[in-house]
């Protein structure tokens, strides 16, 4: 039996706007396990992006039980919730969010430097994640000489240096055009081949065919979980 990642169990997140309360998630319960492959859809308002934001310990749930790697991320303060999201999840997100006067490498190691690793071992590390995308001849390239699907697999490369517990990547082929898409989705299935934990937000029904496991939501409560 695999190990559970993430247990969800009543969870719930409500905003109050003026006099009216809104329930972005209601009463959510989800587990995902080692090397689960799963890609979150649904339509404007349903809840994904509140749901990656919990997940990514962004923010955290009015009420309820979040589990991360059996700790309680509900209970956790912004210092503790800080440290989890740089040791224990990767972020890919559709922007990217590189830095563009940084290279490939420094751009990689940024992690490392925040989780006080040594110099020699950060470059090492980073080196090594950047050949692990298909990077290894752009390592001293800045973004702004890179194309938007090298730049991407810059980002993926930066979300696994910590080896964390879950990659989460949030709409990461929404900026690149089709082939390119179907080539980022080709590094997360060798990743997910290679025992990686992985957790999709998206819209696009073909990257979401990709995982092996589809939740949508919909008006803040689970539609349908299931696996392919």
């Amino acid at each position: 039996m695999k190990p559970v990642i993430i247990n969800m169990q009543s969870l719930c997140r409500f905003y109050v706007m003026g006099d009216q309360t809104v329930k972005a998630l209601d009463n959510i319960d989800l587990r995902f396990i080692k090397n689960d492959y799963a890609a979150i859809m649904g339509p404007s308002g349903s809840g994904k992006s509140t749901l990656m934001n919990i997940i990514g310990c962004l923010d955290t749930p009015t009420s309820g039980i979040y589990e991360l790697n059996g700790q309680s991320v509900a209970e956790m303060d912004d210092d503790e919730l800080a440290l989890v999201r740089n040791r224990e999840i990767g972020f890919v997100f559709q922007t990217f969010n590189l830095l563009p006067r940084m290279n490939c490498l420094s751009n990689v190691e940024l992690p490392l430097v925040y989780a006080g690793i040594d110099p020699e071992e950060r470059r090492e590390r980073a080196a090594a994640a950047l050949v692990q995308v298909g990077l290894g001849d752009r390592i001293m390239h800045r973004p702004s000489e890179l194309s938007g699907g090298q730049i991407q697999r810059v980002a993926i490369a930066r979300a696994l240096i910590n080896n964390p517990a879950i990659i989460l990547a949030d709409e990461p082929t929404g900026n690149l055009d089709t082939a390119t898409s179907h080539d980022i989705m080709a590094i997360f299935e060798r990743l997910s081949g290679a025992g990686n934990t992985i957790i999709l937000i998206t819209h696009e029904e073909d990257i979401a065919r990709y995982s092996r496991r589809i939740i949508r939501l919909r008006d803040g409560k689970i539609e349908s979980d299931g696996t392919r």
